[in-house]
Formats: structure tokens, sequence, C-alpha cells
């Protein structure tokens, strides 16, 4: 498998938008079960949308890999502008958290890391395979795998821990 070979990735690209479709609807059930508790708590709002854009962030980076024809630098590009947009979502809302949590810094950085390393694996990624050299697709599948991990310990705080 070539790290700069679009063909070579389309079974993972299904699997991805499949995977952060379900993760999607898993945040939606956790939001509604717990929306007014969520919302007794300025920074988890933002939390919920970050996972938000980090999962469609996910699915949208598998649909340009999946799209036909497009040429590697085109791909690539897509892909780094997507995961930008995450990556400032992420430091918007960090500023948020860290408005109302200035005495929990660590629960505030902890929070946005779990949103900016996938962003910024994303963008490499995208940045990578449309120059082709420095790992190419293998650092989106980091970033993807590093999205799923962080949306699913993201709506395990909005769906369990919030109740603690």
């Amino acid at each position: 498998m070539s790290a700069y070979q679009l063909d070579d990735w389309a079974d993972f690209a299904v699997a991805s938008a499949g995977a952060a479709a379900a993760l999607t609807g898993l945040l939606f059930v956790a939001v509604s079960i717990n929306l007014k508790r969520i919302l007794e708590f300025p920074w988890l709002p933002g939390r919920a949308a970050g996972t938000l854009g980090m999962l469609l962030t996910v699915l949208l980076v598998a649909v340009v890999l999946l799209a036909p024809g497009q040429p590697r630098q085109a791909t690539g590009i897509e892909i780094a502008a997507i995961s930008a947009i995450l990556a400032f979502q992420a430091i918007l809302i960090a500023r948020h958290a860290y408005e109302h949590m200035r005495d929990r810094l660590s629960w505030v950085l902890w929070a946005m890391l779990l949103l900016l390393l996938p962003a910024l694996a994303l963008m490499i990624g995208g940045i990578s395979f449309a120059i082709e050299a420095g790992g190419g697709l293998f650092w989106v599948l980091g970033g993807v795998l590093a999205g799923f991990a962080g949306g699913s310990v993201n709506a395990w705080v909005l769906l369990v821990e919030i109740e603690r």
C-alpha cells in the first residue's frame, strides 16, 4: 500500500466514513439524553460542538478520499483545508473553556488536545499527500484514529461522566 495512491485507500475511506457517521449518531444520543445537564456547564456545549466538528471532519476527509478522478494535489489541499477549520475551532473552544475554567487548565488543555491532535495529523497528511513527501496518507490514518479516539472519549464524557 502506498501513502500516495488513492486507490489503495478506498476501503479505509469507506470504513472511516461509516464509523464517523456511527460515532456522530452516538454523540447526538449523548447530547439529547443529557442536554439540560450539558447546558449547566458553560464549557460543555463547546466540547460537544468540537466533537461534532471533529467527527464531521473525519467524514468529510473520507468523502474527499473517495471522490473519483481528483488530482492528488487537490485531494491533499482539500484535506488540509478541512482539517485547518477543525484546528481553528479547537482553539476557539479552548479559549472559551479557559474563560470559564481558569482554575482547571489541565482539563482545558486535555479537551483541546482531543480536538487539535487529529486536526494537526490530518493537516500534515493533506500537505504531505499533496507534495508527495513525508508520509502522505499514513498521517491521515493517524488523524482519523485520533479523531475516533477523541470522539469516543468526548461522547463518553457527555453521556456518562457528566452524571458523576
